[in-house]
């Protein structure tokens, strides 16, 4: 039997990602997000929700550019790590080892560990309450050759070991189930001449 549960507790599991933001070395910073997502295939734009206390907020709204790094079982300590600690106390890169490195697009860095990185130029910003949504223009993907897969050219996700957040924990994504369509190409012989 299913019961009310509270309205925060929304849609799970989520991408644990980094952001990273800023135009100068002096001013690189990383943060997490809980609220990010791909809202459009053409053009390509995805989205991130930041609270306005955020010490990374300021840097993003002013210079208009961000990187989503998809982060791996290998950086989930520094994902956690940059997710409670301040950019306005600690230099995050160099507090958990993480090298940025210069994007194609856009001024803000990329994180080099990362095996796939988004670079974003925000279209819009559109206050929501606790947060507000940073809409962009997805304008390059970055990807580590090591987990393209040869045969089929895709991000091999086993090798990756990307990591997903559930209400307060992490966990590496599973199993591959099938790909999509299989329960229309599955049928058999029989279904297909009823039709």
């Amino acid at each position: 039997m299913k019961q009310s549960w509270k309205p925060g507790t929304m849609i799970y599991p989520l991408p644990a990602v980094l952001v990273s933001v800023g135009e100068t070395e002096q001013e690189y910073n990383l943060f997490t997000v809980a609220w990010t997502g791909t809202v459009c295939t053409n053009p390509p734009m995805c989205y991130i929700s930041v609270r306005p206390e955020r010490h990374s907020y300021e840097i993003l709204k002013r210079t208009g550019e961000f990187v989503i790094n998809l982060t791996t079982a290998r950086l989930a300590r520094a994902t956690d790590w940059c997710g409670v600690r301040s950019g306005r106390d600690y230099d995050k890169f160099s507090e958990m080892g993480l090298t940025p490195v210069a994007a194609a697009q856009v001024k803000a860095p990329v994180v080099e560990q990362s095996p796939v990185s988004i670079e974003c130029r925000v279209r819009q910003i559109i206050p929501l309450g606790s947060h507000d949504m940073f809409i962009a223009d997805v304008v390059n993907v970055l990807v580590d050759e090591e987990y393209i897969d040869k045969e089929s050219g895709k991000l091999d996700l086993q090798r990756a070991e990307l990591i997903t957040y559930s209400h307060g924990e992490y966990f590496r994504l599973g199993d591959v189930i099938d790909h999509f369509g299989w329960s229309v190409r599955k049928r058999d012989k029989k279904s297909k001449s009823r039709r």
